[in-house]
């Protein structure tokens, strides 16, 4: 794809190369004065007061003083070896003797919790002048977080690593701030789950909502109940050892970890390892099918809540946070009412509905997790008047469940906006809030949302495709949940955003890399460029489409083009403000320009179409993406002709028009598993070469 240059001037002025997956910009940015460099911060802090001048890296020092623990020794260890990754040499320097003031002086008041909770405090301060930088925190977690920030901040230009003069008084606006990692459906090993830690790091996210059981399988290693991974797990699990290890891993980043383990429903794992505490159904093999399996423990057995009490208790040793997530969604009962025992206890009780008697269980759960000094969390389905307004509910129905738990007094969480396997635009996420604008809550009402979760579940991902499908788009996230709900710049978040997604490669995320490894192999010994050229202007169809198409299972190969693409790719805000130029630009260099670059877009377009064709005939794997290939070359001579019927000033034919709306409608359909993204903006172009 070609080069471009934005001007507008509400904007920035910035160059963007485009690539089959990343667009890295750099520039000047809207609010800066004097050819200050653009700030590439992200979260967007609640103050930043731009000073004077910069502050020169040619030799770096930095000094700590306050009360603090090992974990900032370390995160300081791994900022200098970033820095040094940007900057060169900073890490020799520091070996020299320095007799000047230091560069960075970290101020902590302390350590911060043991354990860390909902209300650790996470702000700080950073002033940078062209002397030196001093950064106050209140906590180790706070003093990280203003590390990142110090990162963001470093621009390497004409020769010199430099930082702008900036004063930085930055908290998060809510206090709960996760990601959600299912590996149940698909296990993801160690190192995936530890580059997540690192990326949510990056993004100043602090929950790891570890979804650790489900029908597909058991990951957690129970010494207590050792079927759960002998015959419960495919072989595919933690050890006790790696999940404190994990445990461990996130705390040095200031990140909690909260685990789910799925009941009463969702427990066909469960009830194939331990029969006994089952409704009933007789499950012989863990499904291969995605779906809602019919398997529910048992409410009116007691030996289940005895069997609970144990492995809560075991569990609860290993995962040190308050919270204990315990799923509690898409519980249809059907077991239960199946059974003559369960429904006549349901009759003694005078239960009606499982609805009732899933509450009657999450009450006698209640005194088991606290028991254990835990509280209870749930997806929405828990939400009951009987429970105390202690718990945290988790939205997946939406704002409006989110607000009602609210009013009745309960804290929550919104994920309904968030469901990355939905494939919404980092835009959609970013301006979804969980106190919209025009929310009813009264001001005590607001305060029990404590934030959001995005949530990855695995029916799709596999370790080799999972970044992709989480990054860069969480950070646009991560910074609606840390940001003042004012920022709603979507043009300034995605320039910040492509910042943050090298950022996220450079900690050792393969969001960008993986995808292109993934094509290279579909190609074979063919070049896959024509291949990227494709995979730049296309993005995967939605879990639900995906699932309706394909039927995928757990023995489903995730080795497609749909796995070899990414979501939202930077194509789509690209040819938007390239048409946007090349229609109104401001003046007529500018409408040449946004022109130019289209021009050569398109032809690179029509060129690569045959030999996506060929690849895709004679490649199994990529049978099923012939007619996107076509279609690539029938957009971009489309493409082509609008621009030289504009270029002549002339109107296109009737006859024309009605055969590109053609084409541009079956392009719009999805096939092959992915979407065009630029299919609005060709047919703006296309209709304005009819409309002179």
């Amino acid at each position: 794809m070609s080069e471009f240059v934005l001007t507008r001037a509400h904007c920035f002025c910035s160059v963007a190369i485009m690539v089959a997956g990343g667009m890295v910009l750099t520039g000047t940015a809207y609010g800066q004065t004097g050819g200050a460099p653009a700030l590439h911060v992200m979260p967007l802090p609640p103050s930043m007061q731009m000073g004077s001048g910069e502050l020169m890296l040619t030799d770096f020092n930095y000094d700590v003083a306050g009360a603090h623990d090992a974990r900032l020794d370390a995160a300081i260890d791994r900022f200098v070896l970033r820095l040094d990754r940007q900057c060169g040499e900073i890490r020799r320097s520091m070996t020299k003797p320095v007799a000047s003031a230091p560069v960075l002086t970290i101020h902590v008041a302390g350590p911060g919790e043991t354990v860390q909770g909902v209300d650790e405090d996470e702000s700080y301060k950073l002033t940078v002048t062209s002397a030196s930088a001093d950064l106050t925190a209140a906590t180790d977690v706070g003093a990280m977080h203003g590390l990142e920030t110090f990162l963001q901040l470093v621009e390497v230009r004409d020769g010199a690593c430099r930082l702008p003069a900036v004063t930085i008084d930055d908290a998060p606006r809510f206090p709960w701030r996760g990601l959600m990692l299912d590996a149940s459906r698909h296990f993801e090993p160690m190192d995936v789950v530890k580059r997540t830690l690192d990326g949510m790091t990056v993004a100043k996210l602090n929950v790891f909502h570890w979804h650790l059981s489900d029908d597909q399988g058991f990951r957690a290693e129970s010494k207590k109940f050792p079927k759960f991974t002998e015959v419960a797990s495919d072989g595919l699990y933690y050890t006790q050892d790696q999940m404190r290890e994990i445990v461990a891993y996130a705390r040095a980043r200031g990140i909690r970890v909260v685990p789910e383990f799925d009941m009463p429903g969702h427990t066909s794992a469960w009830l194939l390892a331990y029969p006994e505490i089952g409704a009933g159904e007789d499950i012989k093999a863990l499904p291969k099918q995605f779906g809602i399996p019919q398997a529910e423990l048992d409410p009116s057995n007691e030996k289940t809540y005895k069997f609970l009490d144990e492995f809560i208790g075991e569990m609860g040793e290993i995962f040190p946070d308050a919270y204990f997530h315990i799923g509690g969604d898409e519980t249809a009962g059907k077991g239960w009412l199946e059974n003559p025992r369960i429904a006549e206890f349901m009759k003694k009780k005078g239960f009606t509905k499982p609805a009732q008697l899933q509450n009657y269980f999450n009450t006698r759960l209640l005194p088991i997790l606290a028991k254990h000094g835990k509280k209870m969390m749930g997806w929405d389905e828990i939400l009951n008047p009987d429970l105390p307004k202690d718990i945290v509910v988790q939205s997946w129905r939406g704002e409006a469940s989110l607000a009602a738990g609210a009013q009745q007094g309960y804290v929550g969480l919104l994920s309904a906006p968030y469901y990355l396997d939905a494939q919404k635009t980092s835009a959609e996420m970013f301006l979804a809030d969980p106190i919209p604008a025009d929310t009813r809550l009264t001001a005590d009402e607001q305060k029990r949302i404590l934030g959001g979760e995005v949530c990855m579940w695995g029916e799709q991902i596999d370790e080799e495709t999972v970044d992709s499908r989480v990054w860069p788009r969480t950070v646009a996230v991560a910074e609606r949940f840390w940001s003042p709900q004012n920022d709603t710049d979507v043009n300034d978040m995605y320039r910040r955003l492509r910042s943050a997604s090298l950022e996220l490669e450079d900690v050792g995320l393969r969001h960008l890399s993986g995808p292109e490894k993934l094509r290279r192999n579909l190609a074979g010994r063919a070049n896959p460029d024509a291949l990227d050229v494709l995979a730049s202007v296309v993005e995967p169809v939605s879990f639900g489409e995906r699932y309706g198409q394909q039927h995928p299972d757990r023995l489903t190969a995730l080795d497609r083009l749909v796995d070899a693409v990414v979501a939202d790719p930077p194509a789509r805000q690209q040819i938007d403000y390239q048409v946007d130029e090349a229609l109104g630009g401001k003046s007529q260099a500018a409408r040449e320009a946004g022109r130019m670059e289209l021009r050569e877009d398109f032809t690179e377009w029509v060129k690569a179409a045959p030999q996506a064709m060929a690849l895709a005939a004679a490649t199994p794997r990529l049978n099923d993406v012939e007619a996107r290939a076509r279609q690539l070359g029938e957009l971009g001579a489309a493409g082509l002709e609008a621009l030289a019927i504009l270029d002549r000033h002339a109107t296109a034919s009737q006859g024309w028009l009605v055969d590109r709306r053609k084409t541009l409608a079956g392009a719009e359909q999805a096939s092959g598993l992915v979407r065009f993204v630029c299919i609005p903006q060709l047919r703006r172009l296309v209709e304005a070469a009819r409309a002179r």
